[in-house]
């Protein structure tokens, strides 16, 4: 059993900040040379897609959840939760 639940959002973003951690790095260090911009679309790029990613990944994640709780009740022939009209 998993001890917390997978967020591939928080993958992503932090595999983007790591790029732009790795870049300055490398620019500090004299293997290249980056402008001071250059970082920015990165790290913006970044967190929007891992918001995009988060969202779909919650999405999935409720939509399974609501399957695994509405399964057993149509399967045993009783009636599932009632949803107001």
């Amino acid at each position: 059993m998993l001890r917390h639940e997978f967020r591939p959002g928080k993958l992503v973003a932090g595999l983007f900040l790591t790029a732009a951690g790795i870049t300055y790095a490398g620019d500090a260090g004299g293997a290249w040379d980056t402008p001071w911009f250059a970082v920015i679309p990165m790290v913006v790029g970044g967190l929007c897609l891992a918001g995009t990613v988060g969202l779909l990944a919650r999405a999935v994640r409720n939509r399974r959840d609501r399957r695994r709780t509405s399964a057993p009740a149509e399967a045993d022939g009783t009636p599932g939760p009632s949803t107001p009209h």
